[in-house]
């Protein structure tokens, strides 16, 4: 901005007035500023010694026509310079002209524009002269395209940006502190005074998490078989009914000696809804459409996969439509940007079809991971914006066939429980397929699928649909393993009903015997084996023909897995300047509520984390996460780039209020999709998840706690993985200030508890 801008920003003769009479005052022309912008353009390639656009003319603009005083502008692009000034609306005429000086010699003559001075009166360039010609010599001769723009802005606008600038100028309070610090002591503040103390008992602060969260079975958060949760009224074809695949809630079924082939008779729908022709799809618990005739008959096909399909069956020559769970087809590509995109839209041009979807195949004994592991690698796929699901086949198995199957089910030569076990894993397979043939993208199928005639048949299966990559877990930990079978037994519900904990060891036991005696590594294939990964202590990652963008980023991410419990800490920064003043970016100092914040967080810290002497701080780069963590010490303290807030671009520093006012188009844009919403030369959340995956993964692989101390959107982002909360929540998350968040890794899977220290 030019001198003049500094000069009227300062003159607060209106400042105090209301907003609400700033209009009315504007129109009458009293009030207002107006924003001048001159801009000069050319395409040529300056050479050395090159001439730089100046401006120069009478009061109040320049107050000289001495060239050695002349403003400078400032370059905006490669071909493009401005310069900005204010003014009143009814500023007396400017008279002003163009030169070109050089960069390197002071000294040089000045090139003046040719033609008469130019004048702007209320902001409108007089004439027709939108160019500037510069005669270099008799014979060289520079053009420039000249262009102005004028914009009315009220006292109050301008007395913002004003202060804006100045605190800008202001020295960082940070200054001098490394990206990495030891051993630190604390900085600000002095001696944490009484108001900083906290209670004997941190759990006088804990608050209730938004959602429930505890361990539990990780095989019951899989995929929901769609078929075997069906309700409704089915007929043999004898004619006589049987409710053997009406599930309760808990989806056990009633009797399991029903056949895999059954008639569907749907009532009459004109009876049920004579207006809109609409039958309960109880499956989906929404209305589908049928067609009205009474008594359809239809023959229930039992695959697996969304709602009844009903085909023409032998006693009628009706047909009824299939019922789709979802009537939309979804984008097989994934909902991310950078890296994560550019990769999937090359694997999507160059390589096969069935590549496109990818199939993890778990293989590995019982209490050995698998199920972990495949819950782990569903959530990071998930938050990177890939459509991944979890298909787990004992959860297809206790439904088809009920939980209080013995060990004697799981033998080799049990042809009966053989048969019942290839049957669920074909459905639960045939479910995986065809969810991607409806635009899904990563299915994880989670079984122990320990023989190669198994898998042979999974192959077959997945011809021409999609790639299967076999993901080997193998443990010779046998405290692991003993480790792994106890919690089983607590958690399964295969043993619920089996009150004698021990009892219940030994039939697992059992069970394990009979699958190490059929037992066939993998050999074949793409695979990738993780043999005794699971400690975090060392062990090793064999991979086979594994190539492409995603399996990549899946190799590495299990290279970075264990199951050392250990919490890690969530906690925005403490309230800033800019908080106050509603302000988004920005980089300033706390307010005294903020520093009352960082004071107890250090207390908190302190007694948390007392036993924990490996535990570590991580901060962004931005002043307000460094101040607040300044107070801990006796951690190591560690500066992250990637942790630093959203990028609101040109946005930065102003209200969200001050963007609907004067950038009403981008203020609607974000409404309508906060995810993918990229702030004009900033970041959108997307951006933001793609810059912290190497937080991500440093955070899995750590074995210590770590306290994270960072911004609204970022921390929404990491809360996220950690909670399987899908992307389009994200931008939504309650994240409030002086609040703890307690991620609590660990075999069970992840727990939240929170603490609030202060309003």
């Amino acid at each position: 901005m030019g001198t003049g801008a500094s000069k009227r920003t300062q003159d607060g003769s209106h400042a105090g007035e209301a907003p609400e009479e700033e209009e009315e005052y504007l129109d009458q022309g009293g009030g207002g500023q107006l924003y001048v912008s001159l801009k000069m353009e050319n395409n040529y390639k300056l050479k050395k010694g090159e001439l730089l656009p100046h401006v120069f003319g009478s009061v109040p603009l320049v107050g000289s026509w001495d060239p050695n005083k002349a403003l400078s502008m400032e370059r905006e692009s490669t071909s493009m310079w401005e310069l900005s000034f204010v003014v009143p609306p009814n500023h007396e005429t400017l008279d002003f002209k163009f030169l070109l000086k050089s960069k390197y010699n002071t000294n040089a003559v000045c090139v003046v524009e040719e033609g008469p001075n130019r004048q702007l009166i209320g902001g409108a360039l007089q004439g027709d002269a939108r160019q500037a010609l510069f005669r270099i010599s008799s014979d060289e001769v520079l053009e420039y395209r000249v262009f102005i723009k004028a914009d009315r802005v009220s006292p109050f606008d301008l007395a913002a940006s004003w202060r804006a600038y100045q605190e800008n100028l202001r020295p960082s309070a940070v200054r001098g502190i490394p990206d990495v610090s030891i051993g630190s002591v604390p900085e600000i503040g002095g001696e944490n005074g009484s108001s900083a103390s906290l209670e004997l008992d941190l759990e006088h602060y804990v608050v209730p998490a938004p959602s429930a969260s505890g361990p539990g079975y990780a095989a019951n958060n899989t995929e929901t078989p769609r078929s075997l949760s069906l309700t409704g009224v089915f007929t043999k074809s004898d004619g006589s009914t049987n409710s053997s695949y009406t599930f309760k809630d808990s989806g056990i079924p009633i009797d399991r000696s029903s056949k895999k082939e059954m008639e569907v008779v749907i009532p009459d729908s004109s009876k049920m809804y004579s207006s809109s022709g609409m039958v309960e799809s109880k499956s989906v618990g929404t209305f589908s459409p049928f067609q009205k005739q009474d008594s359809q008959r239809g023959l229930f096909v039992d695959r697996g996969v969304g709602s009844p399909r009903l085909v023409k069956s032998s006693s009628s020559s009706a047909f009824s439509p299939e019922v789709r769970k979802e009537t939309e087809t979804k984008n097989s590509m994934p909902e991310a940007a950078g890296a994560v995109a550019a990769a999937a839209i090359a694997d999507q041009m160059l390589g096969p079809k069935e590549d496109v979807h990818l199939a993890i195949v778990l293989v590995g004994l019982p209490a050995r991971g698998k199920t972990f592991t495949a819950a782990k690698l569903t959530r990071y796929l998930r938050w990177l914006g890939h459509d991944t699901k979890h298909f787990n086949v004992g959860k297809y198995r206790r439904l088809k066939h009920g939980t209080n199957q013995t060990a004697d089910f799981f033998r080799a030569d049990n042809p009966e429980g053989m048969e019942a076990r290839n049957e669920v894993a074909a459905l639960a397979f045939d479910d995986m397929v065809s969810w991607m043939q409806e635009g899904g993208q990563v299915g994880i199928f989670d079984a122990t699928n320990s023989t190669k005639k198994r898998r042979n048949m999974l192959m077959k299966m997945a011809e021409g649909k999609c790639k299967i990559i076999f993901l080997e877990t193998i443990c010779n930990d046998e405290r692991i393993i003993e480790r792994n079978i106890r919690l089983k037994i607590q958690q399964s519900p295969d043993y619920a009903e089996e009150p004698d904990f021990e009892a219940g060891c030994k039939d697992f036991k059992d069970r394990l015997t009979y699958y190490e005696k059929v037992y066939d590594p993998v050999e074949e294939g793409s695979y990738i084996k993780m043999i005794d990964m699971v400690s975090g202590h060392g062990g090793q990652i064999q991979v086979n023909n594994i190539s492409g963008y995603l399996p990549g980023r899946i190799v590495f991410f299990l290279v970075n897995t264990h199951l050392t419990p250990r919490p890690i800490l969530l906690t925005r920064h403490g309230e800033s300047m800019d908080n106050l003043r509603g302000r988004i970016g920005g980089d300033h100092a706390l307010s005294d509520a903020g520093e009352l914040y960082a004071k107890k967080l250090g207390n908190f810290v302190e007694k948390r984390l007392k036993s924990e002497r490996a535990a570590s701080i991580w901060t962004s780069t931005l002043e307000r996460t460094i101040l607040t963590a300044a107070p801990i010490s006796g951690f190591p303290k560690i500066q992250w780039r990637a942790l630093d807030e959203i990028y609101a671009g040109v946005c930065d520093g102003m209200t969200y209020e001050e963007i609907k006012k004067n950038m009403p188009e981008e203020y609607e844009a974000r409404k309508k999709d906060k995810l993918r919403y990229r702030y004009p030369r900033g970041e959108s959340y997307l951006d933001v998840i793609q810059r912290l995956e190497p937080v991500i993964i440093e955070l899995e692989r750590q074995r210590a706690p770590v306290v994270v101390i960072s911004h609204q959107a970022v921390l929404r982002a990491l809360y996220a993985y950690f909670a399987d909360r899908p992307l389009k929540e994200i931008p939504h998350i309650e994240m409030p200030l002086h609040t703890i968040i307690e991620i609590q890794m660990g075999v069970t899977g992840v727990q939240e508890k929170r603490y609030k220290l202060m309003d």
